[in-house]
């Protein structure tokens, strides 16, 4: 694409916190897709190391932490100069986003993050137990502060590639399972219609399915965690409890399985680390696969999302988890780093855009355990579609910050919309923002399920009955 299109008008200052993997990717799409006051334009981060990018361009940059100390003091005046509707673009680890959500909606200033994040300490505190150290912990307060203050200036929770982008791939490709089956239905417009079609269609479940393949031109070295995307995030989310969206078609928890006594009801979680569980799922370039039942915040909410109620009771809500199999080199680091019993390596890198010799992010949904048995959709995008399209990213980061990009033209289309989730958003609208930054977006059924190819030379507890069963889904 030779020319760019501005999608919206920035009227007030841009903060963006975190200038890691993420920030620097996000940078070059705030350039293209939007007017703003380049004078206003701030970046704050604790560390400088790629300062140089902003130095080139004029842009402020503040070589601080933002703390629970310090954010109000810090961010106030930044996000209120020179008048106008300022933007906080929070891509930093360590920073609570309620508390920095809030304030901006204070003071009328659109907020986006790409995952619910808190102060420093909260991730590795013993003291907290398992489930107040989930997502769904986190989650909560993000609905508690919904509730306590509805409406008013947007604020976009967790608009990543997942969290974000997967919740519009959920709906685009119920759609085409029922197209695909010739259902009689409406498009739906409402949450309890999403539901309603969900379960006409007989959804049991949906995989966040993802397999990295990109391949770093050099072999990691030994006690060097390498991730193609933030190396703190990826420990903070993968040492949390195994979390998941518990389906109504569930016959048993797992062992060590718990519910939550209080807020949506959503979920369960297991007593283990979810970089450290592992799980079978099916994406189409890779075809049967482990993946890691890492935590995320959509496994959550889409469950949450598609759920249907008769009075108290659920009647129907889909399993909703990811199963992520990363990069090749962050699969070491994690045998690496469990081999040590969690201890975390002495130094981390992220595989930048040319330290990648090929491979693709292969992104997407699964949804399972409808008549077409299985369907995936989603994003192929290559190393090399990335280099041409978008600079100091990989194809790992580019589906999340185009994701950033559309959840932003969203806010500001919707300006008055309070905090909102993905799942809530209008699914074509950010899509259409996004699409050109995702290479290849393909469906394809399978008629793979967790027990093909088991070969049955141990004793198994599988239910054949009923394949999709989470049972047959964890590895033992």
């Amino acid at each position: 694409m030779t020319e760019w299109p501005v999608h919206a008008h920035i009227t007030g200052p841009i903060v963006m916190i975190g200038f890691g993997s993420i920030g620097k990717g996000t940078l070059p799409l705030i350039e293209r897709h939007f007017h703003y006051d380049k004078s206003r334009f701030v970046v704050i981060d604790p560390e400088d190391k790629d300062r140089k990018l902003l130095d080139d361009r004029g842009i402020r940059f503040i070589h601080q932490a933002v703390t629970r100390e310090n954010y109000r003091k810090l961010l106030g005046p930044l996000l209120t100069d020179g008048g106008g509707q300022g933007f906080c673009v929070n891509l930093s680890v360590d920073t609570s986003s309620v508390d920095i959500m809030e304030f901006c909606r204070e003071i009328g200033v659109f907020y986006i993050d790409t995952v619910v994040e808190p102060w420093a300490g909260f991730y590795f505190d013993s003291k907290l137990g398992p489930e107040k150290r989930s997502n769904y912990a986190l989650r909560e307060t993000v609905l508690a502060a919904r509730r306590k203050s509805p409406g008013g200036t947007t604020a976009v929770s967790c608009c990543g590639a997942n969290p974000g982008m997967v919740s519009w791939f959920v709906k685009q490709a119920l759609l085409n399972i029922a197209g695909d089956l010739k259902l009689k239905f409406k498009e739906p417009k409402t949450r309890e219609e999403w539901g309603r079609l969900a379960k006409k269609v007989g959804v049991k479940g949906i995989h966040i399915a993802e397999r990295d393949t990109q391949r770093a031109i050099k072999p990691k070295p030994i006690e060097v965690f390498v991730n193609t995307w933030s190396v703190e995030g990826f420990l903070s989310e993968g040492m949390q409890p195994a979390e998941l969206g518990w389906g109504t078609h569930e016959k048993k928890l797992p062992k060590n399985g718990f519910r939550h006594n209080t807020g949506c009801q959503a979920a369960i979680y297991l007593t283990q680390p979810g970089a450290n569980t592992r799980v079978r799922s099916w994406t189409p370039t890779a075809k049967g696969q482990y993946g890691f039942l890492v935590t995320h915040n959509e496994s959550i909410s889409i469950a949450d999302y598609f759920t249907l109620r008769d009075g108290r009771k659920v009647v129907y809500r889909p399993t909703c988890h990811y199963a992520y199999h990363p990069c090749n080199d962050a699969v070491l680091s994690l045998h690496e780093l469990f081999g040590q019993a969690g201890k975390r390596q002495p130094a981390i890198h992220i595989l930048d855009e040319h330290e990648i010799a090929d491979g693709i992010d292969e992104l997407g949904v699964l949804l399972y355990g409808h008549k077409k048995n299985a369907y995936w959709y989603g994003s192929q995008l290559s190393i090399d579609e990335t280099r041409e399209i978008a600079p100091y990213q990989n194809a790992t980061g580019l589906q999340v910050t185009s994701a950033v990009l559309a959840g932003m033209v969203w806010a500001i289309e919707n300006p008055k919309a309070g905090i909102v989730e993905a799942d809530e958003m209008d699914f074509r609208r950010c899509l259409e923002v996004q699409m050109p930054y995702l290479g290849p977006v393909i469906g394809a059924y399978t008629d793979w399920t967790p027990i093909t190819d088991r070969p049955g030379l141990f004793k198994e507890d599988i239910d054949k009955r009923d394949p999709w069963q989470f049972s047959n889904v964890l590895v033992g």
